[in-house]
């Protein structure tokens, strides 16, 4: 049964014994809204963890539009229920407050260099500022070995990995391959939004990327960049940016000599929601 806490004084207590037993603490964040893409995150750090934590908390700090913090979907009932379905050890479900508690000063100071600049950070200025501040936070809090993410977010995690240098944390992070339905859509909590004629059109973005990587080593750069946005265009999607770029740093090539890890990001509007994407397309490291 997944135990769950409010309150990190009582999540610190119990885990305050599994450090004391030696056992490996592996953390999943989340915004909640899971699907079974947050239960793959789950399984896969049961593997390497002795007990695992998952975090519920929709981090007002990322959202620099309030009519998508207003927009996502909260279904923390469900969410119980399907943890529990995995046997995962322990729940935290904070308020606000706790997070961001009004005596304590919690903002982090990190220059993010060039990573938050290009991509999502281009059309979501202050995002990845508000990521980090809450993953380190609740980092400072649970107190993990490994924290564990997705792919889905490449972004994100390259993000994240730079702070843990930065700051040369103590937590190893975990990647886990991005969970996609029989379609080939990526699982994602913002898919509940689209109808169902939507979550079908929304797999074109898995079958452009899969195009791409079959021509990447045939096709130039912003030739494959521009199929790539022209064809999710013409689908009905309103695109935002279909970007071929070094996985080691995330920024973009202009060809692939000389690079030995490559990987597309897409980013697209359909039916009002908005999809992100990668694919990795080489690497050769």
């Amino acid at each position: 049964m997944t135990k769950i806490f409010n309150s990190i004084v009582d999540l610190e207590i119990e885990l305050k014994e599994v450090r004391g037993n030696c056992e490996i603490i592996a953390f999943v964040p989340t915004m909640g809204a899971l699907h079974q893409g947050h239960l793959q995150l789950v399984k896969e750090a049961q593997k390497i963890a002795d007990k695992v934590v998952m975090s519920i908390f929709v981090n007002p700090t990322q959202f620099n539009d309030k009519n998508d913090l207003d927009k996502y979907p909260k279904t923390l009932d469900a969410d119980i229920k399907l943890v529990q379905t995995v046997g995962l050890d322990y729940l935290y479900v904070p308020d606000e407050t706790e997070i961001y508690p009004p005596e304590k000063i919690v903002e982090l100071e990190l220059n993010l260099l060039h990573y938050d600049q290009v991509m999502e950070g281009a059309f979501r200025p202050g995002h990845f500022k508000g990521v980090c501040q809450v993953v380190k936070r609740l980092l400072d809090l649970v107190d993990p070995h490994i924290l564990v993410m997705g792919q889905k977010d490449f972004q994100q995690y390259s993000i994240i990995q730079f702070m843990i240098d930065q700051l040369l944390l103590p937590i190893r992070l975990h990647v886990v391959n991005t969970k996609r339905d029989s379609r080939g859509l990526a699982l994602s909590s913002r898919n509940m939004r689209l109808s169902e004629s939507g979550r079908i059109k929304a797999a074109t973005i898995f079958r452009t990327m899969k195009t791409i990587k079959s021509k990447i080593k045939l096709e130039g750069i912003s030739f494959l960049e521009s199929y790539g946005f022209n064809r999710l265009k013409r689908a009905g999607f309103e695109p935002e940016y279909v970007s071929i770029v070094d996985g080691s740093d995330l920024k973009n090539i202009t060809s692939i000599h000389g690079t030995k890890y490559a990987v597309i990001c897409v980013a697209a509007w359909l039916e009002k929601v908005r999809l992100i994407d990668n694919m990795v397309l080489f690497d050769e490291r």
